[in-house]
């Protein structure tokens, strides 16, 4: 069983991986032969979260809408795991203030 910290630590690491890859992508708009780089999510069933790679596109080119949605769903993802955080140390205090 993993911990539920870890599971979204994964998290943030993915979102930032695809932060990072989408602005390298718009950094890179006007390189001519430049290939797009591309995130792949695997489920880590064992480990609990997931698990990002980078990959490139096979075409060169720009798909500037498409990286401008995944800035916003990582935007998204890293909040929403970020309060995965806050909820399990607000659970592990609630758990404390009754054991004490």
């Amino acid at each position: 069983m993993t911990s539920v910290s870890s599971t979204a630590l994964s998290g943030l690491r993915a979102a930032q991986l695809q932060l990072d890859s989408s602005a390298h992508n718009v950094a890179n708009l006007n390189t001519p032969g430049f290939k797009r780089q591309t995130v792949e999510l695997q489920e880590e069933p064992e480990q609990g979260g997931v698990r990002a790679s980078l990959g490139r596109a096979q075409n060169e080119g720009s798909a500037l809408e498409t990286d401008a949605v995944d800035q916003m769903a990582a935007t998204y993802s890293f909040a929403a795991n970020l309060q995965v955080f806050k909820a399990q140390d607000r659970m592990m205090g609630a758990l404390l203030d009754q054991k004490a």
